[in-house]
């Protein structure tokens, strides 16, 4: 009787049995993207004073805005402005912009530098007449993180330019002051 094929058999049978004893779910390390986690969501609100060119008049009001924040530091910021209060013979600006916002952490504090676009409706005295004009915005400030949840909005310096101004190009000057709070 020929015991080789079964031989073969066997060992075969055995080297599979070996194989498969011996394997066992691989595992590996990877390496974090820079950008684990890395986006933020923050809401605020701001109080605001500005000095508009028009008439050399100072105006206050409220701003709202919104901050995408990633770990490398590179983002977005919308914000909203009303600049109502103090008004003299109804002279008022609204601004909606949005842009980049590139920021640094250090500590508690933030420093962040920004570029904005949108546009400006512009209130002239008397409602005479208003304009929409498009509103370049160039600033900076610094955040200062309270909680975990919520940020300090200690300064944000802003010049604001009306290139499409009626009377000719224009600008603004402000800064403003509130609250950031995280949302996401």
């Amino acid at each position: 009787m020929n015991t080789q094929p079964v031989t073969r058999l066997v060992c075969a049978a055995a080297l599979v049995l070996l194989v498969f004893c011996g394997v066992r779910p691989g595992s590996a390390q990877v390496v974090p993207s820079a950008d684990a986690g890395g986006i933020k969501i923050w809401a605020g609100g701001l109080a605001s004073a500005y000095d508009v060119a028009y008439g050399a008049r100072k105006l206050g009001g409220i701003t709202a805005l919104v901050d995408v924040d990633t770990r490398r530091g590179i983002g977005i910021e919308g914000e909203a402005r009303w600049l109502d209060f103090h008004q003299v013979d109804n002279l008022h600006v609204e601004t909606y912009s949005i842009g980049v916002r590139y920021h640094r952490n250090w500590g508690k504090f933030q420093p962040y530098a920004k570029g904005l676009i949108g546009f400006g409706d512009f209130n002239f005295p008397y409602n005479y007449a208003t304009g929409r004009y498009t509103v370049a915005t160039f600033g900076g400030g610094i955040d200062y993180q309270w909680k975990r949840r919520i940020s300090i909005r200690a300064a944000d310096f802003e010049y604001q330019d009306w290139p499409q101004f009626t009377y000719g190009a224009t600008s603004t000057m402000g800064i403003s002051t509130g609250v950031r709070i995280r949302v996401f």
